[in-house]
């Protein structure tokens, strides 16, 4: 039977540990990587109802994308619900695996697939960070690319709402009469990377978690922000789980590839 070590291999060869920022932890997060798979889930996050839906389903590994351990652990006291969640996956005997910022840098991966969502033409990475030690090609942080067809800032932030599948979204503009042609994306946490997407030509930029302050040094350097939210990167869901289905194939492996149905969106939104 088909090894949790056997689909992280064969992973890695697509988005190396290596390709992960320095302050990042990606990999095996918990559980043993010699276990017999029959079952993988593919989620965005590792949270207690993630698990549960995988003890549930009889699921045998968790493939995520944001770690389920990112901080170091300082107490073991179940009655916090992260720590009884790894109670759950080890009772469970379910293996954890973190493909976070390698993913995100991967060529082909998270941001990629982010650009291809927003249908951007002449992609290319928005920041060269190195070499991928196993293709020999350069990779980097977020991505940078063309619009088929100039839009106004309210005209990109529907397209945005449409393309990301978003119930809403914050737009930081300035001016509102600007066309929006050229576009940086990078999921996740992006607003360091605004000035360097201005730098590069950029007239707007798609990414999450912009607060207060950048968002008025956005405005006063008239670059066009959509604060998208975290969880645009739900994308890597259904790309990941195609990716371990063609590898399943190939090889012959014996495992079912399933995506979780729970969603981790933590914020609702309201109008007035």
């Amino acid at each position: 039977m088909t090894t949790v070590n056997d689909i992280i291999q064969r992973f890695e060869l697509f988005a190396n540990p290596k390709l992960a920022e320095s302050w990042d932890h990606v990999g095996l997060q918990l559980g043993n990587p010699e276990r017999k798979v029959r079952r993988v889930m593919v989620a965005l996050d590792c949270r207690p109802e993630v698990v549960k839906e995988a003890i549930e389903k009889q699921v045998d590994f968790i493939f995520n994308h944001h770690p389920a351990m990112f901080h170091a652990v300082k107490t073991l006291d179940v009655r916090d619900p992260q720590i009884a969640m790894y109670q759950a996956l080890l009772n469970h005997d379910i293996t954890v695996y973190a493909a976070h910022t390698n993913l995100d840098n991967a060529n082909g991966g998270m941001n990629d697939w982010l650009a291809d969502q927003l249908e951007l033409t002449d992609v290319e990475p928005l920041q060269l960070t190195g070499v991928d030690p196993i293709s020999g090609r350069d990779y980097g942080m977020g991505r940078i690319g063309e619009l088929v067809q100039p839009m106004s800032p309210a005209a990109f932030g529907q397209w945005c709402l449409e393309k990301l599948d978003l119930k809403g979204a914050r737009l930081i503009v300035n001016p509102m009469d600007q066309l929006i042609k050229r576009v940086a994306v990078l999921g996740g946490s992006g607003q360091d990377f605004w000035q360097l997407a201005k730098k590069r030509g950029a007239d707007a930029y798609v990414t999450g978690d912009v607060s207060y302050h950048f968002a008025h040094d956005m405005i006063a350097n008239h670059l066009t922000v959509v604060d998208a939210g975290h969880h645009i990167e739900v994308v890597c869901q259904d790309r990941l789980a195609a990716l371990l289905e063609k590898w399943r194939q190939e090889n012959g492996w014996d495992f079912e590839v399933i995506t979780s149905e729970v969603n981790t969106e933590p914020f609702e939104f309201i109008v007035r």
